[in-house]
């Protein structure tokens, strides 16, 4: 493994860790106050490692639902990391079968983020760095995990202290990170659109894969603009 490469992964990662790291002990507090165990709940994020989804999942867990319900629901959560799979695939062709597996079982928003511009920008998406971008995210997840299920109490209502508007306000800024493709206004207001009636129709957690559907539904058939480099490309081609 490229020593160097891994370092830098970890170098880039960090920035993520410390703007998960609340809602790693956030999660801790709610599983707990639902009624799980501090070992259940950092089994949990060491098996799903899917911030959102987890917390769908314990929302769920302890009422008078079916299981395969509350499978379902965290299936369309994370139905978008489909979508982050396929994108990605051209930067992560050269992995071997078991470094996709532990690649895509990583996966989250900001390493799709991140790969991808690491891949665009024409750098080679190393496993090395692949892997030290999300280990210096997940292994202090369940840390937070258990020091959140630990000390739940001390945070107390997270609205009263505004950490509930942290991650709507991560998410943005990762959204933002794509702001100079090709249709970016029109596709993420359609997409924004749809998921909020949807919210306000199917409900949660589907209108996250649904608003991402209408996005790439109007990404699929909007032409593409060219800027000056492709169209030169073009040409010669």
């Amino acid at each position: 493994m490229n020593k160097a490469d891994f370092f830098e992964g970890v170098r880039n990662g960090t920035p993520v860790f410390l703007s998960a790291a609340p809602f790693g002990a956030l999660f801790g507090a709610i599983a707990v106050a639902n009624g799980q165990t501090i070992a259940e709940a950092v089994l949990m994020s060491m098996t799903i490692f899917a911030g959102a989804s987890q917390l769908v999942g314990i929302e769920l867990f302890g009422q008078n639902i079916a299981p395969w319900v509350i499978v379902l629901s965290i299936f369309a959560v994370n139905f978008r990391h489909i979508l982050y799979s396929a994108a990605m695939t051209p930067f992560v062709r050269h992995f071997s079968p078991a470094e996709k597996f532990f690649a895509f079982f990583v996966l989250t928003d900001p390493q799709f983020a991140e790969t991808l511009r690491r891949g665009e920008s024409g750098r080679k998406v190393s496993f090395a760095w692949y892997i030290g971008f999300a280990l210096v995210i997940y292994i202090p997840w369940q840390v937070m995990t258990a020091l959140g299920g630990v000390f739940g109490q001390l945070i107390g209502d997270p609205k009263v202290i505004g950490i509930d508007v942290l991650l709507p306000i991560y998410f943005m800024a990762l959204v933002l990170g794509f702001r100079k493709r090709p249709n970016f206004l029109s596709v993420v207001a359609v997409s924004g659109a749809v998921s909020v009636i949807a919210y306000h129709t199917v409900g949660s957690p589907w209108h996250v894969s649904i608003g991402a559907l209408a996005g790439m539904a109007l990404a699929a058939v909007l032409p593409v603009k060219r800027g000056p480099a492709s169209r030169d490309a073009a040409r010669e081609g």
